[in-house]
């Protein structure tokens, strides 16, 4: 459900002798395995495999209890007939594009569906997809969630940035969703921008661990300066990308965007080498440890209890040969949104591990996120109300 309410995470049910007393709680609807299934079926026929697929429970044995096992999935899937379609729509320079699913890349796989990604290949000569939030969480999942279920391979990658991403990434600034940015933060600060650079730096060697050329977009602001904007794309260079572009397609629309078209147009032509970063077949350790070293820069990772029973059970289950996607925040490469830059020697710790059999991969909970989150500190239904005249405000 999309809500956000922490009082929803942990609940229990069944009280009053209706049904088995239990420990339940709730996902939002971005993080939930539905929104997965929904972007990883092929058609109908997968999806009602996926779904037939979703654990929903243990006997007393341990055995796992599915959703086609309670006979709900073919239910499930007739009310996802008609979301099954990609959302056709287009940009205000009629450039068509699909909207198509939303799982947040931070506490689920991030990406749009597959069928999207295909019927755009159908349809033009590229095909532009987003993998969302950072390119540690967003893209790793892309590249190996998405692409191994998919077969699909793709030829380059853009990593976006802005210079005011990188100054906050020095250490000296904080940015506060959805409060104003601080008059420093807008000032040419060139050597923030070269000391927070670190971070993009570490997204590119992250990228180039794929065998994919790496294009690096600079998401140009009104406050951005030459000497900012020159500092990143020296340092983008120097870390391996193929070329670092300057993307003004905010306030140019298309046209500001010619040059970064041009990058990856040459970028995609480039021979590539496309690699997993894990192999399949490792155990789930294996795979948690890899992504946390050669991802996040982490030096060692640590499990909570609950995190050791799941991944014995999972093992058992055979769920161990399952793909990855790491719940983490989006604030940092690590688990910490503390920790800007490029963070390394710490210890991920991995608190949970949860199994989304019908989707088709095991999500580790890392540090405390959350996959049900609380409200803001500004609610915005504080801002919502009517007027005098009965019109509803506040909503934009």
């Amino acid at each position: 459900m999309d809500l956000n309410d922490r009082a929803l995470r942990r609940i229990i049910i069944g009280l009053g002798g209706q049904g088995a007393l239990r420990e339940e709680g709730f996902n939002i609807a971005v993080a939930s395995e539905i929104m997965a299934i929904l972007c990883l079926s092929e058609n109908e026929e997968d999806l009602k495999r996926r779904l037939s697929r979703i654990v929903v429970a243990y006997s007393y044995s341990g055995k796992p209890i599915f959703a086609g096992d309670l006979k709900i999935s073919s239910a499930m899937a007739v009310v996802l007939k008609d979301a099954l379609s990609p959302n056709l729509c287009q940009t205000l320079e009629h450039t068509p594009v699909f909207i198509h699913g939303g799982p947040f890349a931070n506490i689920a796989h991030g990406c749009n569906s597959v069928l999207a990604t295909r019927y755009g290949l159908k349809l033009g000569d590229y095909l532009i997809t987003e993998a969302g939030f950072g390119a540690d969480l967003g893209a790793e999942k892309f590249f190996n969630i998405k692409c191994r279920i998919s077969g699909l391979v793709p030829n380059a990658v853009v990593v976006v940035c802005s210079v005011r991403a990188l100054k906050m990434h020095s250490g000296d600034f904080k940015v506060v969703a959805g409060k104003p940015l601080s008059e420093d933060l807008l000032r040419e600060n060139t050597d923030a921008v070269e000391r927070g650079a670190c971070n993009l730096e570490k997204q590119i060697e992250n990228m180039k661990q794929f065998g994919i050329p790496v294009v690096v977009a600079i998401n140009k602001f009104t406050s951005d300066t030459k000497n900012e904007i020159e500092a990143i794309r020296k340092k983008a260079i120097a870390a391996g990308a193929e070329d670092a572009v300057l993307s003004e397609v905010w306030e140019k629309g298309g046209e500001g965007g010619r040059d970064l078209a041009k990058a990856v147009d040459k970028a995609a032509n480039k021979p590539s080498n496309f690699k997993f970063l894990y192999d399949i077949n490792a155990s789930i350790k294996q795979k948690i440890e890899t992504i946390a070293t050669k991802i996040y820069g982490a030096k060692d990772v640590q499990y909570d209890p609950e995190a050791e029973k799941k991944i014995a059970l999972y093992t058992k289950l055979g769920y161990d040969k399952l793909p990855l996607c790491m719940a983490k925040t989006h604030l940092s490469l690590s688990h910490d949104p503390n920790l800007k830059g490029a963070p390394k020697g710490f210890t991920l710790p991995v608190r949970d591990v949860r199994a989304s059999v019908g989707a088709g991969f095991l999500y580790p909970l890392c540090g405390t996120m959350r996959t049900m989150p609380g409200l803001p500190s500004e609610p915005a239904g504080e801002r919502i109300d009517l007027d005098q005249n009965g019109k509803i405000v506040g909503l934009f």
